[in-house]
């Protein structure tokens, strides 16, 4: 499904400030994810203030998640199954965005090595300083995929955050980065983990969602953003019900983040309420149509993968099929959609006519999401079903 915060947000901990206008302007923005408008929003705080680290970071924040969104991977399909996060397909950001995302990162190392250098005891440097170090992480991590590289950075942003907590206990905000760390490591391969412990990098799953709900409960600047990763883990950890209410507060909260109302839909099918499902779907129709803002930028080819994917799940193969058809149709309805999205269409209709005998209708779109996104994990899972049929899983 599709929720904005992401193992992305599990790992940055970029303060959500909640400071006079600019400030919560632009964080307004960003969570909202209007990318654009929160990235020049924090340029013109930069401007007024170019040595304040914290915003070095925000920039960096959002030029990633800007491309998270264009990639179709802001989604917690990412961390909803045994690590699927690692799998996902490698992307190729403009090279100005690559380049300004790590002369930001760059800039805040150096302002915060030097606040903290000048006061060995200054733990808001550290902790801004470990954010600068997880969101590269982040980057090798969905970006470039590089594990061991990313491992390490991940691993000086956990212990700069610890070293800031041990120095300030009660700086709650901080724990955010310690209890992302210990969860994803945690939660990697064995042999990933075996290798990383050789490196010195140690997790723990579970003190880590303990940690993250500490800061969820107690937090101030980093409240939502922790609150955000635990929609996330929750459903990753077969918890669903415990993320609705809480995503429900989200949604409240940040109006525009169409993405939310697409991952409460799905919620709602996992713990069984087609119905309060089908209903958030089709308030994001409405929404789209009368133009509520924030909503006029969903291709309508996105909301018909959702509910015919739900409709898929339900076992409704007649209306599944419609609307995934709505999406495959022609090319040109394909062109606005994310390659992650697509090819999960060609390969969710392909599975729907297997349920229904029709072979060589499902063979034909295995072949087109392999085609249509080759890299994607739908398309190498498409792979495996031109051999063999798509059958539902027995349930015991």
């Amino acid at each position: 499904m599709k929720l904005f915060r992401i193992l992305a947000l599990v790992l940055s901990g970029v303060s959500g400030l909640v400071a006079a206008d600019p400030k919560a302007e632009a964080l307004d923005l960003f969570y909202n994810m209007d990318f654009d408008e929160a990235l020049t929003a924090y340029e013109k705080i930069l401007a007024a203030n170019p040595n304040d680290a914290e915003f070095h970071n925000h920039v960096a924040h959002t030029l990633l998640f800007r491309e998270l969104l264009r990639n179709g991977a802001l989604e917690s399909q990412m961390v909803s199954g045994n690590n699927s996060f690692i799998r996902r397909m490698k992307m190729e950001p403009p090279p100005d965005v690559e380049r300004r995302f790590f002369a930001e990162i760059d800039r805040s190392m150096v302002i915060t090595q030097a606040a903290i250098a000048a006061n060995p005891r200054d733990f808001r440097a550290m902790h801004v300083q470990a954010t600068a170090y997880a969101l590269r992480a982040n980057y090798g991590f969905l970006v470039r995929k590089t594990w061991i590289a990313s491992l390490g950075d991940a691993s000086k942003g956990y212990k700069l955050a610890s070293q800031a907590v041990a120095l300030e206990p009660k700086y709650i905000d901080a724990q955010l980065l310690v209890g992302g760390y210990d969860y994803i490591v945690g939660s990697l391969t064995w042999h990933m983990r075996l290798i990383g412990a050789v490196a010195g990098f140690h997790g723990d799953k579970d003190r880590g969602l303990r940690t993250l709900e500490l800061v969820g409960r107690q937090g101030q600047d980093n409240k939502r953003d922790a609150q955000i990763t635990l929609c996330a883990l929750y459903r990753r950890e077969g918890q669903t019900a415990r993320a609705i209410p809480m995503l429900l507060e989200l949604i409240e909260t940040f109006p525009r983040n169409y993405l939310m109302r697409f991952e409460l839909a799905q919620m709602y099918g996992a713990v069984g309420e087609r119905a309060k499902a089908l209903a958030v779907l089709e308030d994001v129709r409405q929404k789209k149509e009368k133009g509520v803002a924030g909503y006029s930028r969903i291709p309508w080819e996105k909301i018909w993968y959702e509910t015919g994917n739900l409709q898929f799940w339900f076992n409704d193969l007649d209306h599944a099929v419609q609307n995934l058809g709505k999406v495959t149709g022609s090319p040109e309805m394909l062109k606005d959609l994310d390659l992650n999205t697509g090819a999960l269409a060609y390969m969710r209709q392909g599975q729907v006519h297997d349920l229904r005998g029709e072979r060589a209708a499902a063979q034909t779109d295995y072949r087109k999401a392999i085609q249509f996104a080759p890299e994607a994990e739908a398309a190498k899972e498409s792979q495996r079903y031109l051999n063999s049929p798509y059958k539902r899983a027995q349930k015991n």
